[in-house]
């Protein structure tokens, strides 16, 4: 009698074995593509290059500590060069760095733009910027501008992405440097 109980539920094992060799492995006809949606704006054409060169000074100058700005346009290329205190540290010069770098990102055009503080690339956007005023063609710049952008390493607005956590800490970063300063 053992024996024939044995039989029998060696017997189911095989059975149930063999039905789930079958359903263990799924048909991999689902090859499903994943598409996500873009959430930076796309580069606009700039088309009026003293406009939104004026516009992205504006909003640099708008920032606190920025004590001048010049922007050069090239292409649909926009470089930010600002000023400021020569006795700030390094990391305050990086804070408000930053911090042109967020209130460029919420313009079409700012989005994309190069932010530095680096005082002889200003010099040189200056320069350039005068040049172009008093009428010189900007293809004589195209050399020094690609001289620019391969020196400075660049804060694109774009890629500024602030957590809540990330913002409560800037602004702890900020008192706690502004009362140093005092």
């Amino acid at each position: 009698m053992r024996y024939v109980i044995c039989l029998l539920i060696l017997f189911m094992m095989l059975l149930g074995c063999a039905n789930n060799n079958n359903q263990a492995s799924p048909p991999s006809q689902n090859n499903h593509e994943v598409r996500v949606k873009q959430t930076i704006p796309p580069k606009q054409e700039i088309t009026d290059d003293e406009k939104v060169s004026t516009r992205l000074e504006k909003l640099a100058m708008q920032v606190p500590d920025v004590e001048g700005a010049r922007c050069v346009v090239m292409g649909n290329t926009a470089i930010v060069g600002i000023d400021v205190d020569s006795s700030l540290d390094r990391s305050r010069i990086g804070t408000i760095k930053y911090s042109v770098a967020e209130a460029l990102r919420k313009d079409p055009h700012g989005a994309h733009a190069m932010v530095t503080a680096d005082i002889d690339l200003n010099a040189r956007l200056r320069e350039i910027r005068q040049e172009i005023a008093n009428g010189r063609p900007f293809s004589g710049f195209a050399e020094e501008m690609a001289d620019i952008v391969g020196r400075m390493m660049p804060q694109l607005p774009k890629d500024v992405r602030v957590t809540p956590h990330q913002e409560d800490q800037r602004k702890e970063d900020q008192q706690k440097l502004d009362q140093s300063h005092m």
